[in-house]
């Protein structure tokens, strides 16, 4: 009876190219993922403060004392409430806490928050850059150890 021949050991090369090929799945596309989600709630984050900025510009501009609105308590479910008084405002601070403020301090912070927020979105955009930037140098470093040429592209007509 023949025995089954032994598993060819992979040679050097194709080492290398299995290990950057998971390095490159598992460690960078992963890493560009988080990076991109956590940009995205960031973006987010900074569309509620602008929302609100409007509001408050509007509610500055009209210069009422009440205010009448409807509110979402949640699955679509609106109820119609009135705003007594239209001088002060709570605004979420972040971790739970939340500060009454008047409008004109309400609007410097939301200035100071949103400037945060787009240096925090410009930080993860360049560090996504980065990100994609070394999957591209190891894709690149997997072409040359393959022996792959460039392909050109096709002309579009």
């Amino acid at each position: 009876m023949a025995t089954p021949p032994k598993r060819r050991a992979l040679d050097p090369i194709s080492e290398k190219v299995l290990r950057y090929e998971t390095f490159i799945s598992d460690v960078l596309q992963r890493d560009l993922q988080k990076v991109l989600e956590h940009r995205d709630k960031v973006y987010e984050q900074l569309a509620k403060y602008l929302q609100l900025r409007n509001v408050i510009e509007r509610i500055q501009e009209t210069k009422h004392s009440e205010l009448y609105m409807q509110v979402d308590l949640g699955c679509n479910f609106f109820v119609d409430t009135v705003v007594p008084d239209t001088s002060r405002i709570y605004v979420a601070l972040g971790y739970g806490f939340f500060l009454e403020l008047t409008l004109a301090e309400a609007l410097k912070f939301i200035d100071r928050k949103s400037c945060l927020l787009t240096e925090l979105s410009d930080s993860l955009t360049k560090d996504s850059m980065n990100i994609k930037a070394h999957i591209h140098m190891l894709l690149e470093g997997l072409r040359e150890l393959q022996g792959l040429q460039n392909c050109p592209e096709k002309p579009h007509f």
